[in-house]
């Protein structure tokens, strides 16, 4: 396989588990909003901050209200991380490659594609927002659903499953390092300390984890508890150690990679013995910004042995470059 269409589909998978992933974000804090007791207001600044995208909000909006922030969530196409960038860039990559792809599966995401460009901006308002959003949403797993099914699940798809998984990583540890930030902080306030419990229960819903998490758990909502079964459960799709898991396999299957599989196997490491109830209580922020670093560290791995190359190679060379399957 050509290592650009092998890059295509590695990002292809991270566009679309991020798009999802947003839109996601998008609507439980809505819900949140009003699950909350009165002169109790979290704001919309988390949701950017989750996304790393300060800097980019803060030179384009004077403030974080609500229409500034979903407006660039969802599509502000100036902003990389938004769901209509995501998606757009997703169908680029499909309509360079939809050759070696289903047929079915491009022209879903291209109607995906033209939703976001022609109704986006008519559903950003609260009223019309969760009808969007749950059609962004319904619109990805439908394109999972196409590509699991009719795509040769060959040395190609290992790629995309790749960066699926690696962005669903990325984006459960920056959702819960976030929310808990807010978590922590509202231990000062025994008026607030009731409603933990809620915030707890948008962090599982932002990731469609709260049903698991009560057939596993069967208890009511607490942060020790929701931290084990988001970082070291190894059978929700969306936890970070199934993640890891699924980029191990992945990557067994491809050309050997000893540079990927030492951060992999450390990060691993060390959520499996992490203590939550004591990193709750002092370092859970540092603990999660390392279990980020090394999830960098695998991308950049993965990017430097299949994508990229140190420069020793004509041009024609680099063009005809293939990835061993």
């Amino acid at each position: 396989m050509l290592s650009r269409v092998a890059d295509n589909l590695y990002w292809l998978g991270r566009y679309l588990a991020r798009a999802e992933n947003t839109a996601r974000l998008v609507g439980v804090h809505s819900h949140l909003l009003l699950d909350l007791p009165r002169g109790v207001s979290l704001g919309w600044s988390p949701l950017i901050a989750m996304l790393g995208a300060d800097g980019g909000y803060l030179s384009r909006y004077q403030d974080y209200s609500e229409a500034n922030v979903v407006h660039f969530l969802i599509t502000d196409r100036d902003n990389p991380s938004s769901i209509a960038s995501s998606i757009a860039y997703a169908r680029e990559i499909l309509r360079t490659i939809r050759d070696g792809m289903p047929r079915d599966a491009w022209e879903q995401l291209n109607a995906l594609h033209l939703f976001m460009q022609e109704e986006g901006e008519a559903h950003l308002p609260r009223a019309q927002r969760q009808a969007g959003l749950t059609k962004v949403v319904d619109g990805i797993l439908l394109l999972h659903g196409l590509l699991g099914a009719n795509m040769s699940h060959d040395v190609g798809y290992h790629f995309l499953q790749l960066g699926l998984h690696l962005e669903q990583a990325d984006m459960t540890t920056r959702i819960l390092d976030v929310r808990t930030v807010d978590l922590i902080q509202w231990k000062t306030g025994d008026e607030l300390r009731p409603f933990q419990h809620i915030q707890w229960m948008s962090v599982l819903r932002s990731l469609m984890a709260y049903q698991s998490y009560r057939r596993y758990e069967k208890s009511r909502v607490s942060g020790p508890a929701a931290l084990r079964f988001l970082l070291q459960n190894r059978e929700f799709p969306r936890s970070a150690m199934y993640c890891l898991n699924k980029i191990s396999a992945c990557i067994a299957k491809l050309p050997a990679n000893r540079a990927t599989e030492r951060p992999l196997q450390r990060i691993r490491a060390l959520i499996q013995d992490a203590n939550f109830e004591r990193l709750l209580e002092n370092g859970l922020h540092e603990w999660l910004d390392e279990i980020q670093i090394g999830i960098g560290q695998i991308h950049d791995a993965l990017a430097k042995r299949y994508f990229q190359f140190d420069g020793v190679e004509s041009s024609e060379a680099l063009q005809s470059q293939t990835v061993a399957a």
